[in-house]
């Protein structure tokens, strides 16, 4: 996954995709690629959000690199599990 401290990254979670839709958007309106990352139950709502930013918010943006990992997530009780997650780059418009 993408470095945590880079101001382009969207972490996706519970929120309305409205909010990450405009967080991206700051990323984009820079000129800047903006990625989106999710796990778990967060993914079909980062992909609503990819959808929403290219179809209707960001014309002329497109998608990047899509990657779709595991990752080990350390229980309360000191278990592990597997949890899905994907990162998705969105592109700025050419100018």
């Amino acid at each position: 996954m993408a470095p945590e401290n880079d101001n382009s990254n969207v972490y996706i979670g519970k929120k309305r995709s409205m909010n990450y839709v405009m967080s991206a958007m700051g990323s984009l309106n820079e000129g800047k690629p903006a990625k989106l990352l999710a796990r778990g139950r967060s993914i079909s709502r980062a992909v609503d959000v990819g959808e929403l930013l290219i179809r209707k918010f960001a014309k002329g943006t497109k998608y990047g690199e899509i990657n779709i990992t595991t990752e080990k997530v350390t229980n309360k009780d000191g278990s592990e599990s597997n949890v899905s997650a994907i990162e998705i780059e969105i592109l700025p418009a050419e100018k």
